[in-house]
């Protein structure tokens, strides 16, 4: 979906999607997207506070047109319950990152310093690797992947993002 806005860039949109907590609700999602030719940049789905109810953060890329038709067509399936678009600055967003980094007695104490610096937590640590948990913005966790990277990242693993609206308002 390399659709892009008047002024010639493509936007990202970040929609917080409640949603019946049953089977197949994430595949009729999907399969929503795939048919109409939408990619999905980011998708992250968990349980909420009730046990019958999932929310998804769904993050897209495209225009307002784009923006417009994936929640039309997201609203016509009987499972999704509320659409939010969340606007960034009224949104808290968050990604996670476990990064597993070589490290030998040299290299350790960079990796240390970096997880310090960039407020990330040591999980795990084994003769020949060390595997770094953070959470922030994408950005951040974007610089700290750069900063590793010379170090020689062995595995990445991201979830996603992962959006809350701040204040009173809730989805509902």
């Amino acid at each position: 979906m390399n659709q892009q806005t008047s002024n010639g860039e493509t936007q990202r949109y970040v929609l917080a999607v409640l949603v019946d907590n049953h089977a197949g609700v994430l595949s009729r999602v999907s399969g929503l997207f795939s048919r109409r030719g939408f990619n999905i940049d980011s998708l992250t789905v968990g349980e909420t506070h009730s046990n019958t109810q999932s929310r998804m953060t769904i993050v897209v890329s495209g225009d307002e047109h784009v923006l417009e038709q994936i929640t039309k067509q997201l609203a016509k399936l009987v499972e999704v319950l509320s659409i939010e678009h969340c606007l960034r600055d009224d949104t808290v967003v968050r990604e996670l990152a476990l990064i597993k980094v070589s490290a030998d007695s040299v290299t350790r104490h960079s990796i240390i310093e970096a997880a310090n610096i960039y407020r990330a937590r040591i999980i795990d640590v084994s003769l020949d690797s060390v595997i770094v948990e953070a959470t922030g913005s994408e950005d951040k966790i974007e610089s700290l992947i750069r900063f590793l990277e010379p170090l020689g990242i062995r595995e990445l693993v991201r979830t996603g993002l992962t959006a809350m609206q701040r204040g009173g308002k809730i989805l509902a």
